[in-house]
């Protein structure tokens, strides 16, 4: 029998720019949404060689509105740097395409229900028989195991179940969600760090394995410094780390300002550059009597701050005082430190031609990685992908 190391393909495409840490393994991204595909898009700007693989109907994320009509901005934002290919795993013709690069991949993402793989015939006890050397992540709602095992799992309902909502809402008030995909973001990052993990596991014992990541263990994990309960505590407990509502966004003379002071150097700084000396005693001198006495604090901060607009603010305290002045994501694109750091490029892409999206989360010195390229639309390679594996089917596997 051949081993996998036999099939190991050139890449597919060329990608400009020095290489990545990851650059020469194949990641074969069967993932929708957010969670998986964002997870493959880190490893892409490490320098991996990602294939999205479709089904017909395309990743479910292409279909969310959008004010761009060819694409999807969510799709774009998530998928960057793949190659794309539409493979119908229920069609033998395509499963087989889809063994064959099983064989070239050293990881396999993919976010079905923990019962779904078996019957497509792609579980990690069948694949790990085709490529014993595979690192396979299932990303899943709530695990493996479990009464809710089975359940499709989504970011806010995620959010809601877990408590994340109750305590973003205001003491007394409605839960709030957290907009932005947080627990999908987050578990895109355990993706990454999981298969890099195991990758790097894989070169002491030669094996593949399993990797295991769920948007419940994703929700969980971002809570816990709240998920701390100690013996003889009561169920009502403090849970909420929120600094007495001296920490937090103010209304200024124009815009709100988000402040963070609660260490004493800051505190003071805080105290001198607002006018505010009285508030400089022992009485206030910690975050757990600012707590205590917030609702003398907070009404005298705001009628300080109401000297000055939020940009103004911003520039008298400076480094004195940790804030910024609440902005529009718009205003990133030509934010001078995002600018600084190289954090936005402009790709082309087919149908939407140019945008100006992220470039990569990781800052590498010495293998910084390709350049990103746009995310690919609805089966772009998929004819040079599937000449590759029908060349390795005629090969024999």
């Amino acid at each position: 029998m051949r081993s996998p190391s036999d099939d190991r393909a050139a890449p597919l495409s060329e990608r400009t720019g020095k290489p990545g840490p990851l650059s020469g393994l194949r990641v074969l991204d069967l993932s929708a949404y957010i969670a998986g595909p964002y997870g493959c898009s880190l490893l892409a700007d490490q320098g991996a060689e990602v294939i999205k693989i479709e089904p017909p109907a395309g990743d479910n994320l292409r279909k969310y509105p959008s004010s761009l009509e060819a694409e999807s901005r969510a799709f774009l934002g998530v998928n960057r740097s793949k190659l794309g290919v539409v493979l119908d795993l229920k069609q033998a013709d395509d499963l087989q395409r889809l063994m064959a690069l099983v064989r070239t991949a050293d990881v396999l993402v993919h976010n079905f229900r923990p019962t779904v793989p078996a019957r497509l015939g792609i579980a990690y006890e069948q694949l790990k028989l085709v490529n014993p050397r595979l690192i396979y992540c299932a990303v899943t709602g709530y695990g493996e195991d479990g009464p809710l095992k089975d359940k499709a799992g989504y970011d806010q309902v995620l959010q809601t179940m877990t408590g994340m909502c109750t305590l973003q809402g205001k003491p007394g008030g409605a839960p709030e969600i957290l907009y932005g995909s947080v627990v999908d973001y987050y578990g895109s990052a355990l993706v990454a760090g999981g298969v890099a993990s195991a990758l790097y596991e894989r070169e002491k014992s030669g094996e593949g394995q399993y990797v295991g990541i769920s948007l419940l263990r994703a929700a969980l994990t971002m809570q816990s410094a709240r998920m701390v309960w100690a013996d003889n505590e009561p169920r009502e407990v403090g849970r909420d780390m929120r600094s007495g509502g001296i920490t937090g966004i103010h209304p200024t003379k124009e815009g709100y300002l988000y402040i963070s002071a609660n260490t004493p150097h800051f505190w003071a700084a805080l105290c001198e550059k607002t006018g505010l000396a009285e508030l400089a005693t022992e009485r206030y001198d910690s975050v757990r009597k600012r707590a205590q006495h917030q609702d003398e604090i907070v009404p005298m901060l705001h009628r300080a701050l109401a000297a000055r607009t939020a940009l103004e603010w911003e520039a008298h305290f400076g480094e004195a005082v940790p804030c910024a002045a609440a902005r529009s994501v718009e205003d990133m694109f030509d934010f001078p430190q995002v600018r600084s750091e190289g954090m936005v490029t402009t790709f082309e892409h087919p149908t939407v031609g140019q945008y100006r999206g992220f470039t990569r989360a990781i800052k590498f010195g010495r293998t910084p990685g390709p350049e990103p390229f746009a995310a690919p639309v609805l089966d772009q390679h998929g004819r040079r992908v599937k000449a590759e594996a029908d060349r390795l089917v005629s090969e024999g596997m």
